[in-house]
């Protein structure tokens, strides 16, 4: 059963953890969702894995979203036991590896020098892109949930508080502190902040996108992405919990109960919107917008006018991650651990792949446009390809090769 998990909090400090089975009790009109069954369809295209590893514990059974980091040249990979790998994109190859006896909670970010990861004592800590090794640690007042982001000059953090901290990358000093207002709940997720040139993109729970200055930490506009509306906390939800997707001089930006809005990122001023809800970053795909809705259905948009051009029913309440557009699939895993590949122009399921049966939790991520990078809530992650042709694998959980070694698993 999946669990949709959400933050009460008082005075801005204290933090419960409600599943959304509990939902029920919270309202007497409230109700629990069953998820979809798994789809019963006949493939037309198939994912052929081309290297396969684990990365430690993966997520530990902890609801995290540890998304491994792809710099073109290598893959950086984080789990919540310590252990972090440089992987060649190509193979899999070990470049380095190490454990670092830390309880990471959110990773891995980066920048030409250094990786970012958020531990479970609230201490951000960079380390040498080189070998991993730590270079500086620095306090956060509270947990974070999503990776810190780098423009190589400084590296910003959020913490669940409300709060958007950035540092020095070369000392770890603290450069400067916003503080949003927290709602009394909301949901148990979080955005990585952009960085860029001259100013910062946070997305926040309290239904605001927020531009501030690089160098005050100042509100230099702000977005009203979602507003609160009804009478229980939990209908007034309107978390921004996705990455905004830059276009040119425009940011995309989606909210949960809110709306699905393109901003100009200099003044903030709205460019168009339209309502939508959803916890996960829009995608282009054709000239067309690709949602994953909060619901679970799986959204096309005419790219011109925002119309609807079709919706994927068959995923609802799956819990479907950001869709990714590979060549002419768009392509979303579920709580389940399966991968979907749907048609960019009708939304037909054409694909299935059960990966991670512990679940898919963090965004896939494109590799040189043609594979497919996938990180399971186990640790397993792997490299795929699109083939017509039918694979079959079989995964050699006790492998002879030493801890963590790429080839782990056999064609048949």
């Amino acid at each position: 059963m999946p669990a949709l998990l959400f933050r009460v909090s008082w005075f801005g400090r204290c933090s419960l953890i409600l599943l959304s089975s509990l939902l029920a009790a919270c309202s007497s009109t409230d109700t629990f969702e069953k998820p979809a069954p798994v789809p019963e369809i006949a493939s037309s295209v198939y994912l052929k894995e081309l290297w396969d590893i684990s990365v430690g514990d993966g997520h530990d059974e902890s609801f995290l979203y540890l998304e491994p980091l792809y710099t073109g040249d290598v893959i950086y990979a984080a789990s919540a036991d310590g252990e972090i790998y440089a992987l060649k994109p190509e193979t899999g190859k070990i470049i380095w590896e190490r454990d670092t006896d830390l309880s990471i909670m959110a990773g891995v970010g980066g920048d030409p020098d250094q990786l970012y990861v958020v531990t479970r004592n609230a201490q951000l800590i960079a380390l040498s892109r080189e070998d991993g090794k730590e270079a500086w640690r620095a306090p956060l007042p509270n947990e974070a949930l999503a990776a810190p982001r780098s423009n190589g000059s400084m590296v910003v953090a959020q913490s669940i508080d409300g709060k958007v901290h950035a540092f020095d990358v070369a000392s770890g000093e603290k450069l400067w502190q916003y503080d949003s207002a927290v709602p009394a709940l909301s949901l148990r997720a979080a955005a990585s902040p952009l960085v860029g040139a001259d100013m910062v993109l946070a997305s926040l729970a309290n239904g605001r996108l927020m531009a501030l200055s690089n160098d005050t930490g100042q509100p230099v506009w702000q977005y009203q992405v979602g507003e609160p509306a009804g009478r229980t906390e939990l209908e007034r939800l309107v978390d921004v919990t996705s990455v905004p997707l830059i276009l040119e001089s425009a940011a995309m930006v989606v909210g949960y109960q809110g709306k699905l809005a393109l901003v100009d990122i200099q003044s903030g001023r709205e460019i168009w919107s339209r309502g939508a809800s959803s916890l996960h970053s829009p995608m282009i795909g054709q000239g067309n917008i690709f949602l994953s809705s909060a619901n679970g259905d799986i959204i096309g948009l005419q790219g011109n006018d925002r119309r609807e051009i079709w919706r994927q029913d068959k995923l609802a309440w799956r819990q479907p991650t950001q869709p990714i557009v590979i060549g002419d699939y768009l392509v979303v895993g579920d709580f389940e651990g399966y991968i979907h590949l749907l048609s960019l122009s009708d939304g037909t399921l054409q694909g299935q792949h059960l990966f991670d049966d512990e679940g898919l939790r963090v965004p896939f991520k494109l590799m040189d446009d043609e594979k497919l990078l996938v990180y399971g809530n186990s640790g397993e992650m792997s490299v795929f390809e699109l083939t017509d042709k039918k694979q079959s694998f079989s995964r050699n959980r006790s492998c002879p090769y030493p801890k963590g070694h790429f080839w782990c698993s056999e064609p048949l």
